[in-house]
């Protein structure tokens, strides 16, 4: 059965993994098309970190970065190497995007990379109704980005400019 825990930025577990995904990041991208976080901007107030474990085995992560106005952005999402295919990425999506409808977000938004690796993350966004939007945030086209949003709300809210 697994486990999300809110926090745990502090386990070492956590941070082998976060190297994990960071080395990943910087051998599939080029540097300035990188946006994974590290751990001090995971600390940041407006983001929310979850541990997944199966009993004391830490299987993956995730983040939901507030971007106000009603807008999430799905931040670190990774399973670990000895647990992919066992829907450990599915789980981590499913509970963050019930803790993003559970806040009251109106959308959840995402950037991944456009590269070959990325393509089971973009199949696992599409197939939970993902679809490609434009940059959001403090984003620019990039040809090595795919920006992808989920509407959790059919009507938007308003949002002072």
């Amino acid at each position: 059965m697994l486990r999300f825990q809110l926090g745990g930025l502090a386990l070492p577990e956590v941070h082998r993994l976060l190297e994990e995904h960071l080395a990943d990041m910087h051998a599939t991208s080029p540097p300035g098309s990188i946006h994974a976080l590290d751990l001090k901007e995971l600390r940041e107030p407006a983001v929310a970190f979850w541990s997944v474990w199966d009993g004391p085995e830490l299987r993956g992560c995730g983040a939901l970065k507030d971007l106000g106005c009603g807008d999430v952005e799905l931040k670190s999402m990774r399973t670990a190497r000895d647990a992919r295919g066992l829907g450990i990425g599915t789980a981590m999506l499913r509970h963050l995007l019930a803790v993003a409808a559970e806040r009251g977000h109106r959308r959840v938004l995402l950037e991944t990379g456009s590269q070959d690796f990325f393509a089971p993350a973009r199949r696992l966004y599409e197939r939970h109704g993902f679809t490609q939007c434009e940059p959001f945030a403090d984003y620019v086209h990039d040809p090595n980005s795919v920006f992808m949003e989920l509407r959790l709300e059919a009507e938007a809210r308003a949002c002072p400019l």
